[in-house]
């Protein structure tokens, strides 16, 4: 993975020392809150319902087990003994002590970690597959381009004032695990007809309180050729975005409102334009940023593994596990794992600081010390030998990790909710809770197959309610927390927004409702097909006549 070079040490340790200088300001009087809070703002710090928050950057998901070891490390000393894994693959300390905060960046810094652009109207942390570099079905590994654009991006001059946040991410692979449609850019890599690799550029996605499928601006763009094309789009955006009204100042606001070939037009006119663009990238530096992310050194393994083999006949419950859990990896003997955070009763993308000094041991054990963060707040060792899969399943167990859930009906995805957010209209972590626990019987899970449930506390859709199969939005009417549904929504390539069923339901009647939708499709599938697939075949309609046949 990207190590920092002299300059992005210097850079961060000045960075830090000069907002300890500003945070001084507000603890004396100098400053108020008012005055404070874009200050805080540019270095991952928000006040939330009760305290400070501060959000950490984990560029493309990608960790290794001595920054895990200082997360956990963080959450011990200066938060309540955990973190929150987020959707923007980062993750938040929820009650730091706003003096304390300046150490905590200190000693990230110390890991090659920080806070910068992980809040504020610019460029936020670049999201990428979780799977990246060690998928087979991969066309090429995106990190080295990844990491290329967070080069590019990190306090960019004319991006750090953006009309409102702006958010990129990048897939290598023909399937999409990175929620491309829904950023807005996002990168696919693909080949021309020549056989070279470059970028399909997607423009104009996002949730939140307008959600929009993004839409192919350009089919392929040459990767020597892609910052300058990245700075044409934001140029377009920075120049005509609105500045007048947040909710209309996102880019898909922009794209909708110009349409789709004005908005091109615009930015190839850019694009063509002499001076004032960033150079064609050299060949050379794409290598150099690639060496950092060079396979590490994988044995010359059997694609069959006999104590694998025997683990899975004897072990109904890893069987289990693995069928779910466990990912092809693009070289013979190894697997992907994903650990879920989503234990039924527990809070979706908590660790503990206990699970995280596990991760990170079991991360230098079995994963050649290297983890990653899901956009679905879940954690992946992406190296792990055949013949060790068992007695890593066995370890997370002891942490209560070991969950087989990925992709079922309990590995909710889940934003804060009104437990911690000032914008949040109802709560989202209860809700998540009690829907797990009534699914949590493994064997009715994997009866029912591949569901995603995801939750959002507010409008601003932090829980990316918009494309869960099921998603819930909680909102306030006369005091009270409700509870809408939306059906059909999918973040893959075949990219949907959920469709509105009808009036929410209270706290107490959300369960229920998710139980009869899940009973319909139970009752009404074909052999083998998901929930999705059904919902498309039969139609949202008959899923809402079910649901509100007795609603009053």
């Amino acid at each position: 993975m990207y190590r920092y070079d002299e300059f992005d040490h210097a850079f961060v340790h000045e960075r830090v020392a000069q907002f300890r200088h500003q945070l001084q300001g507000r603890i004396d009087g100098t400053l108020t809150e008012e005055e404070f809070r874009p200050l805080r703002l540019m270095n991952g710090v928000y006040l939330q319902l009760h305290a400070y928050m501060l959000r950490v950057a984990i560029p493309y998901g990608t960790l290794s087990s001595v920054q895990m070891h200082k997360l956990a490390e963080l959450s011990q000393r200066y938060d309540r003994g955990y973190g929150h894994f987020t959707t923007r693959q980062n993750i938040q300390y929820n009650w730091p002590k706003l003096r304390d905060i300046p150490d905590m960046l200190n000693e990230l810094a110390e890991v090659e970690m920080h806070a910068i652009q992980t809040s504020g109207n610019c460029i936020r942390n670049i999201t990428c597959d979780p799977f990246a570099g060690v998928a087979d079905d991969e066309v090429e590994d995106p990190r080295p381009l990844a990491e290329l654009i967070r080069q590019w991006s990190t306090l960019h001059p004319e991006f750090s004032y953006l009309p409102r946040k702006f958010k990129i991410a990048v897939t290598g692979s023909p399937q999409d695990r990175a929620a491309v449609y829904f950023h807005d850019i996002g990168l696919r890599i693909v080949r021309n007809a020549a056989g070279d690799t470059g970028c399909e550029v997607i423009v104009g996605g996002g949730q939140g309180r307008t959600p929009v499928v993004g839409k192919v601006l350009a089919q392929f763009v040459a990767k020597s050729k892609l910052l300058a094309y990245l700075e044409s789009i934001l140029r377009v955006y920075n120049l005509h975005g609105r500045r007048d009204n947040k909710y209309k100042a996102r880019i898909k606001i922009l794209v909708n409102s110009l349409g789709l070939d004005e908005f091109r037009r615009e930015v190839e006119l850019d694009f063509a334009s002499p001076g004032g663009h960033h150079p064609d990238l050299d060949e050379s530096e794409l290598a150099r940023i690639e060496q950092y992310f060079a396979g590490p050194a994988y044995l010359r393994l059997p694609a069959h593994n006999a104590r694998l083999a025997a683990a899975l006949a004897t072990d109904p419950a890893f069987g289990h596990w693995y069928k779910q859990n466990v990912m092809t990896h693009k070289v013979p003997g190894y697997a992907a794992v994903t650990v879920t955070l989503k234990n039924p009763g527990g809070i979706p993308g908590d660790a503990t600081a206990a699970q995280m000094v596990a991760l990170a041991e079991l991360a230098e054990r079995y994963s050649f010390s290297e983890l990653r963060i899901t956009h679905a707040q879940n954690v992946v060792l992406p190296d792990v030998r055949g013949d060790d899969l068992h007695r890593l399943w066995q370890a997370l167990g002891e942490h209560g990790l070991s969950e087989g859930n990925r992709g079922l009906i309990t590995d909710i995805i889940a934003c804060p909710g009104l437990d911690y957010c000032t914008l949040a209209n109802a709560r989202s972590i209860p809700i998540a809770q009690t829907i797990a626990k009534q699914f949590s019987d493994p064997q009715r899970q994997r009866e029912i197959g591949p569901l995603t449930i995801n939750i959002s506390g507010c409008m601003n859709a932090c829980g990316h309610h918009h494309v869960g199969h099921i998603g819930i939005l909680g909102v306030e009417k006369g005091g009270q927390e409700f509870y809408q549904i939306t059906l059909g929504g999918d973040s893959s390539l075949s990219a949907q927004l959920g469709e509105r069923l009808g009036p929410g339901f209270s706290a107490n009647e959300i369960t229920p409702a998710i139980e009869k939708l899940v009973d319909y499709y139970c009752e009404h599938r074909s052999e083998a097909e998901t929930f999705l697939q059904c919902v498309r075949r039969v139609g949202v309609a008959k899923f809402k006549d079910v649901l509100y046949a007795n609603y009053t």
